[in-house]
C-alpha cells in the first residue's frame, strides 16, 4: 500500500474497522489492506488495539493520577533505565519523557487516593535517581485520544461572521 499514514489514521480512529471498510475508504483492495496491516504489526508500527472506556459510567471505582517526576539521568542510559524501572509497576499505565521542569510524567491508577499516595512515597520516591515528584489527580475526563466523553457537550452556538 502506497500511503500507510492514511491507513494508520483510520485504525487509530476505529480499531474495529474491517478490511473491507478500509479498502472502501482508502480506495485499495481488502487483501492489500490486510497484508499491509499484518506487515505493520510484524514491524511493531502497530503495537496493539485498545477499546476506549468511560469508566465513570461503570461500577469500577478508580483514582487516576498524573505524577511529574524529576530524575537524575543515568550514565550511558539517560532516562531509559529509570523509566523502565517505573513502567514495570502494575499500577503504572503510561510513562513519557518530557521537556521542561520535569523529566518524566507517570500515569497511574489506584483504588483510593491513599493507594496512589502510598505508591508515590514507597515505590516511586525511593528510586535513587528520582529527585522530586508532583502528583496531580484527574478529577474529570473530558476528552481522551480525540474522543469526547461528555454526552451533552455544548455545541458552538456562535454566529459565523465573514
Amino acid at each position: 500500500m502506497e500511503n500507510n499514514e492514511k491507513l494508520l489514521k483510520q485504525l487509530e480512529k476505529n480499531g474495529r474497522i474491517t478490511g473491507e471498510q478500509l479498502a472502501s475508504v482508502l480506495g485499495e483492495s481488502a487483501d492489500e489492506i490486510r497484508d499491509t496491516i499484518a506487515e505493520l504489526e510484524r514491524e511493531k508500527v502497530i503495537v496493539g488495539y485498545n477499546a476506549l472506556i468511560d469508566w465513570d459510567k461503570t461500577d469500577r471505582e478508580l483514582v487516576t493520577a498524573l505524577i511529574e517526576v524529576k530524575v537524575t539521568p543515568q550514565r550511558g542510559d539517560g532516562f531509559d533505565r529509570v523509566a523502565a524501572r517505573i513502567y514495570q509497576y502494575p499500577e503504572v499505565t503510561s510513562v513519557y519523557l518530557l521537556s521542561g521542569g520535569f523529566d518524566l510524567v507517570v500515569m497511574i491508577e489506584g483504588k483510593t487516593l491513599k493507594e496512589v499516595a502510598h505508591f508515590v512515597s514507597s515505590k516511586l520516591a525511593t528510586i535513587d535517581a528520582v529527585t522530586g515528584t508532583a502528583t496531580h489527580f484527574v478529577l474529570k475526563k473530558y476528552k481522551d485520544k480525540g474522543v469526547l466523553f461528555e454526552e451533552d457537550a455544548e455545541e458552538d452556538r456562535r454566529i459565523l461572521v465573514i
